[in-house]
């Protein structure tokens, strides 16, 4: 968010929390993309805010996450001081989430597996309507063949990722036997050490597919240490990540910080993900 509206986010994710009780001395920024999340002291909450047009994902997030406790899947929870839903502030979307203080050792491969393999059996239990991968695929390739959508997207890149991404989705579409419900965007960032051990956040992105699409996300040695996945679908999994995140960093009004930046390198780990599984 440009800082005039995150000044405003702020303020949003504060009220909403006072309003219900929790005291709020001090608001934290502990991310800033096109939705913030705040740590508010002292009552140790995270306020993940969106702009109100986000409201659905917003609602879908608190859906997959309550559904999620409910199995003791690995996740963050909401916090369990307010009710379970999403709070509309103004131009915003406010939901309140239990802050879990990190922990500073890194995830060893074969324990990222572990959680990854408990959070897909979770997956397994729920019952849930949620978009094919196919589906987001879809919307990223949308933006790409848009010119006024991607206005400075050079042609040659513009159709290395067309040809990724409709490539790639339509060998993910023709077999669908293997396919469960998927965190869907699993990246390490989204993982966090706590003191009671990794839980994935950020949760919106929930979606159906294959596990090697989840496991795309991970460094390479987790797909190593996770029964039954197969390494070639990551590879190629990668590529189609890696192209969709760069769909989204040429789109128009994208607000990623360091965006330029972001768009070579996502470019760069395409043709490097493709070159990895044959396709280069």
């Amino acid at each position: 968010m440009e800082p005039w509206e995150l000044r405003r986010a702020v303020e949003a994710g504060r009220a909403t929390a006072s309003e219900l009780g929790l005291r709020v001395d001090d608001v934290v920024v502990l991310h800033n993309s096109d939705r913030v999340a705040l740590r508010l002291v002292p009552c140790e909450v995270l306020a993940r805010v969106a702009p109100s047009g986000h409201l659905a994902d917003s609602e879908f997030e608190v859906e997959v996450a309550r559904r999620l406790a409910d199995v003791g899947a690995p996740v963050a929870e909401l916090d369990p001081r307010v009710d379970a839903r999403v709070y509309v502030r103004g131009a915003f979307a406010v939901s309140l989430w239990t802050y879990y203080e990190p922990v500073g050792s890194e995830i060893a491969p074969a324990d990222h597996a572990d959680v990854f393999m408990r959070h897909h059996a979770a997956l397994r239990r729920i019952d849930l309507d949620a978009p094919h991968v196919t589906d987001r695929v879809a919307m990223a390739l949308r933006e790409v063949s848009d010119r006024e959508q991607s206005p400075e997207l050079p042609d040659s890149d513009r159709e290395l990722l067309c040809d990724t991404l409709s490539g790639l989705s339509a060998a993910i579409g023709a077999d669908r036997a293997g396919d469960q419900l998927l965190h869907g965007e699993p990246h390490p960032g989204n993982l966090l050490n706590t003191r009671r051990g990794p839980l994935f956040v950020d949760l919106a992105t929930c979606c159906r597919g294959p596990i090697e699409f989840d496991l795309a996300h991970t460094p390479e040695e987790v797909g190593r240490h996770y029964a039954g996945a197969d390494p070639y679908l990551i590879h190629r999994y990668r590529a189609l990540n890696w192209a969709m995140f760069s769909a989204w960093r040429w789109r128009r009004g994208d607000h990623m910080p360091d965006r330029d930046r972001w768009r070579g390198e996502g470019l760069n780990q395409v043709r490097a993900a493709l070159g990895r599984c044959g396709r280069g």
